[in-house]
């Protein structure tokens, strides 16, 4: 009894993990191995020794990963929502400070209604803290917390107009 003759069940067994793989990490490069190995069984279905079923499956999945994969990522991508959502959206969003944020602590309340825990973005031109009504942009966010920083004044902007000294 010959090794070979029982290389169809490699390649069943190969295409299998190969999928698994795939649903755990759906980059397709997986995807296009199991494709190759399918290559590489039916060749052997077809009589091809077993080295010529390795060439066949391992080209096979070299082709694919590098000609079919990106126009298959970029198809995937392109049905994706364009609109940031959830914290993302949040970046650059302004607020108003509810009670005084530190670099440490505070609460700002977002111009979409949600009052967030703060704290003050680590800058040199940054004040120590800002009182409840300042002005606030979102800089980033680090788990529960807005990062903000003091809202540039515009003239005209909820009644304040900045004023030059003579």
């Amino acid at each position: 009894m010959d090794i070979t003759s029982f290389a169809w069940i490699v390649w069943l067994v190969l295409i299998l993990v190969f999928i698994i793989i795939e649903m755990l990490s759906l980059d397709l490069v997986f995807l296009m191995m199991a494709i190759g190995s399918l290559g590489g069984l039916v060749s052997g279905l077809v009589g091809v020794p077993w080295w010529g079923q390795l060439i066949i499956a391992a080209a096979l999945s070299v082709v694919l990963i590098f000609f079919i994969r990106p126009p298959l990522l970029h198809a995937l991508k392109r049905g994706s929502d364009p609109y940031k959502s959830n914290v993302e959206r949040l970046i650059g969003m302004s607020g108003t400070v509810v009670e005084t944020v530190s670099r440490s602590s505070g609460l700002v309340k977002l111009q979409i209604g949600e009052t967030w825990t703060a704290r003050l973005v680590h800058a040199h031109d940054a004040p120590p803290q800002l009182v409840p009504g300042d002005h606030v942009v979102v800089v980033s966010i680090e788990g529960a917390t807005a990062v903000v920083a003091p809202a540039p004044v515009s003239a005209g902007t909820d009644g304040i107009t900045e004023r030059s000294v003579p």
